[in-house]
């Protein structure tokens, strides 16, 4: 045989173009239905979405400087530590005592691009192939996917708007196995917007203590909590299970960074040392000069954030009390992060310009066709018969979208 002649291959196994570790994962909902709403825009439509969870603020000056002076330094022309900037790394550490009083130390902070990835690394790191997640329904949509690339096994436990989709220890314990090995913890909560008080917190991490498993706790809407709600960070509300918790936060949310890419991951040192190996082979280190962005924020005061957070509580309040006055949809009161999770059961089984409309994806197609209004449907996260609506949009665009939406199913008075 040539040396240059390739090796003969099955055509059975040429023809399995892609691998079924990664055809099995879904396109983000989220993002789909954002490219969506932003093409049709761009075909002259008068669109609005209130699909992707983005803030429609821009990033505050004095970290856009910081990046700017970074771009100037050579330093950040090179490659830096996989695990993230030393400097930046101990900043998130002085960030995590001051804003939640959990301390921890610079080795165990891991920088990542952005928190879906910390989210994977945390699952890939911790997981083996059959263990279990406990998962709370409604979840964003990443979660089951990550965990699913992570050779772990998704269990849904799923709470509905009559307990304000708050999943109870009861629920928790009805799920679990001799498999599980996780709880993943996310409050505020995408898609819902609930929040866990710091009481059920603690009954949810003394059960997960009690049994022996690990907590991976999801923070990244930490700063938006409304209406005085008494809560706190899963490791500093409960420090027996601390060992064991990995909490993932970023600065896209609070900062108006989505674009920007920083995450990170806190955990036990050699859990976040085999992480930052992971990510030394699949990313190297974050930019740098985003990273020097993200130093800004985080060692910055949260005057920004405030000003943010009173729009948002602004437009929640208005959101919710508009989609209130649509027949047949029922929206609790979200109390953080920027999102309605109405239940639309009461819209469906009808049909709509002669089309029979039986689930709540089947309606976000309607409303998007005929409202020009994109919405993404409760199936993305586990809980049909649901619609999120994101509500850090303008406060026109949030007006004009739900009175369409109004006008598309008819109204009634508040």
């Amino acid at each position: 045989m040539s040396d240059h002649q390739p090796a003969y291959r099955p055509s059975s196994a040429r023809d399995r173009r892609v691998s079924g570790r990664i055809g099995a994962i879904a396109e983000s909902a989220t993002l789909k239905v954002d490219a969506k709403a932003k093409a049709l825009k761009a075909e002259g439509r008068p669109v609005i979405g209130f699909g992707a969870g983005e803030p429609d603020f821009p990033t505050p000056d004095y970290i856009v400087e910081a990046a700017v002076e970074a771009c100037r330094d050579p330093r950040n022309h090179r490659y830096t530590p996989a695990g993230g900037l030393p400097e930046l790394k101990q900043a998130i550490a002085d960030k995590t005592l001051r804003d939640s009083g959990y301390a921890v130390t610079a080795n165990q902070v891991l920088v990542t691009n952005g928190g879906k990835q910390a989210i994977y690394a945390a699952f890939a790191t911790m997981l083996d192939p059959g263990d279990e997640v406990l998962v709370p329904a409604p979840y964003w949509t990443t979660y089951p996917e990550a965990i699913g690339l992570a050779g772990g096994v998704s269990v849904p436990v799923l709470a509905d708007e009559t307990q304000d989709y708050k999943v109870t220890v009861a629920q928790l314990e009805a799920a679990r196995t001799d498999r599980t090995k996780v709880l993943l913890f996310v409050s505020p909560c995408n898609p819902t917007g609930s929040v866990y008080t710091a009481d059920e917190i603690r009954q949810i991490g003394g059960w997960a203590e009690e049994h022996g498993l690990w907590v991976l706790t999801d923070e990244i809407y930490e700063h938006l909590v409304y209406d005085g709600v008494e809560t706190g960070s899963m490791p500093v509300l409960c420090p027996a299970l601390a060992p064991y918790t990995v909490v993932v936060n970023g600065v896209a949310k609070t900062y108006a960074m989505t674009g920007w890419r920083v995450g990170w991951m806190i955990g036990p040192e050699d859990l976040v040392k085999a992480a930052t190996n992971l990510q030394s082979h699949a990313t190297s280190n974050v930019s740098n000069v985003a990273q020097r962005a993200a130093l800004a924020a985080v060692s910055g005061d949260l005057g920004a954030v405030a000003q943010m957070k009173v729009a948002f509580d602004r437009r929640r309040r208005t959101i919710v009390e508009m989609l209130s006055a649509i027949d047949g949809v029922f929206c609790p009161m979200p109390r953080g992060a920027f999102y309605a999770y109405p239940s639309v059961k009461g819209l469906l089984g009808r049909e709509y310009d002669g089309r029979l409309v039986d689930t709540s994806a089947e309606l976000a197609e309607y409303i998007l066709d005929r409202a020009e209004v994109a919405v993404v449907p409760g199936e993305a996260f586990g809980s049909p018969g649901y619609l999120r609506l994101s509500y850090a949009l303008g406060d026109s665009d949030l007006v004009e979208g739900v009175t369409r939406l109004q006008k598309l199913f008819g109204s009634r008075p508040v």
